[in-house]
């Protein structure tokens, strides 16, 4: 067995993929709306069975409307504890917006109205949020590098920077999700964080090491990173796609008409690697845009 075929010649599963050189695209999971959630206490594994029943049912209840829930809290030390804040966000170009809402607890929680689709309740959000994943019970790799990152933004002083549950792709920690856009990214560094939530400030996407946009599928996320890659266009909401992008061809709208069909396949990886820390070393398949043809 080859090194990278062993999951204990590495330790930890972001290495591993980092040496095979996994590609990003495509990877971030697919959510139209994300609601985050104010919890200063330990995290379980799986937030929808936590121990306190009001915030499994409300994790329930966003998931049945659509929603993508997570928890957060502000990096280091603990907050005392204080009104709950919760945060609502839709990713889609052209509705793109975040606003908060607070509670006094989870016993609140019921009372947050958490609509499929709409106008979002609550205060709007002006500036963009930065969710780094340091949900440790999930990934050590989250929690050793992810933890690192939060602080280190963080102490230089960035804003709005938080920690949250699991977003999936510990692979590729340290790992975060951009809100309202909805852009996640892996194998941030603290320089490549600030970019990506700077550039979300100023309505742009950092394309970057960005996993893709968790309105699209992961054929969508390729696409769409793949345009922006040959075009140049940063403008977070300029590109939409058709629906249901798959594997296959799919057709990206720009401005001013412009439209692009974009080939995307299944490649192989190089070797094998884990999904996760501590489980065996797997065969992997990755999606690649392999042409951008404009349409007239």
């Amino acid at each position: 067995m080859t090194p990278a075929a062993n999951p204990a010649a590495h330790g930890r599963c972001a290495v591993l993929a980092r040496a095979v050189d996994e590609p990003l695209a495509g990877t971030a999971p697919q959510a139209a709306r994300w609601v985050a959630l104010e919890h200063r206490g330990a995290w379980p594994r799986d937030i929808n069975a936590h121990p306190d029943p009001s915030i499994a049912g409300f994790a329930a209840r966003a998931s049945a409307a659509g929603w993508r829930p997570l928890l957060i809290r502000r990096p280091g030390r603990r907050e005392p504890a204080g009104p709950t804040r919760v945060v609502l966000a839709d990713t889609a170009p052209g509705t793109t917006r975040a606003t908060q809402l607070t509670v006094a607890g989870p016993r609140e929680l019921g009372a947050v109205p958490l609509p499929s689709t709409g106008p979002l309740p609550g205060e709007t959000l002006h500036d963009p949020l930065l969710l780094v994943c340091t949900h440790g019970r999930r990934d050590r790799c989250c929690a050793v590098d992810g933890r690192t990152l939060a602080l280190a933004v963080t102490a230089v002083g960035e804003p709005d920077v938080w920690e949250c549950s699991h977003l999936g792709g510990h692979r590729f920690a340290p790992t975060a999700l951009v809100l309202p856009t909805g852009y996640l990214y892996g194998r941030l560094d603290p320089a490549t964080a600030i970019s990506a939530r700077k550039a979300a400030a100023l309505g742009e996407v950092e394309t970057g090491l960005s996993r893709g946009r968790s309105t699209w599928s992961a054929a969508g996320q390729v696409a769409e990173l793949a345009v922006r890659d040959a075009t140049g266009l940063r403008d977070a909401d300029a590109l939409t796609l058709d629906p249901l992008a798959r594997p296959g061809t799919v057709i990206v709208h720009g401005p001013s008409g412009r439209r692009w069909a974009v080939e995307v396949s299944e490649r192989p990886g190089t070797e094998p690697r884990p999904a996760s820390c501590g489980v065996a070393a797997l065969p992997f398949v990755a999606l690649h845009a392999t042409a951008v043809t404009p349409l007239p």
